[in-house]
């Protein structure tokens, strides 16, 4: 499980913050028994014992900093959010320089303003939040074997579109970083 974080981080940002929300809600789930996921999760992965050890000490920091943080019934990392934020940025970047991103941007706009609307005073502080969430909301009916609205499935590929299109430009912008310094 934390290979599979550090994978995500390394190659695709959305991917990686929809992991680790899932990994907050894991936690949750099992109201922070580090036992309990021992037993019934790290146990059941075809990974080493030495492996099974070293995930189990991520989760106890994952839960430990979720303590920390306040955020044990509801919210997430600061961490993950940081990269929330960037993409944010990147967004607000794209919307005004990158026509082919605004042109993705559009196709999910109607959604994400929709999913504003039905969200009212609970509504995410930012366009990239709403799609995160609506991507992880899909993932989570589709675990629990729920039928998706034709709209949301419609939605979800919009916020996709979106999504990957700034991963590309955040890992663009890291090589760039890298070959300047």
């Amino acid at each position: 499980m934390k290979s599979v974080a550090e994978k995500k981080k390394s190659q695709n940002i959305p991917e990686y913050i929809i992991y680790m929300y899932q990994m907050e809600d894991l936690i949750r789930a099992y109201q922070f028994n580090l036992d309990e996921i021992k037993q019934y999760v790290i146990a059941h992965y075809p990974i080493s014992d030495e492996e099974k050890e070293d995930t189990l000490n991520w989760f106890s920091g994952l839960a430990n900093q979720m303590r920390k943080e306040n955020i044990s019934t509801k919210g997430h990392l600061d961490e993950v959010q940081t990269y929330v934020s960037d993409l944010a940025k990147i967004h607000w970047s794209l919307i005004k320089s990158d026509k082919t991103y605004f042109e993705h941007y559009q196709k999910a706009k109607p959604h994400i303003v929709q999913l504003v609307i039905e969200a009212g005073e609970d509504a995410p502080s930012n366009e990239i939040q709403v799609c995160l969430n609506a991507v992880y909301g899909l993932l989570l009916a589709k675990l629990r074997g729920r039928e998706i609205p034709k709209d949301m499935d419609e939605a979800t590929d919009a916020f996709g579109n979106v999504l990957s299109y700034l991963n590309w430009i955040y890992f663009y912008n890291q090589e760039k970083s890298v070959r300047e310094n």
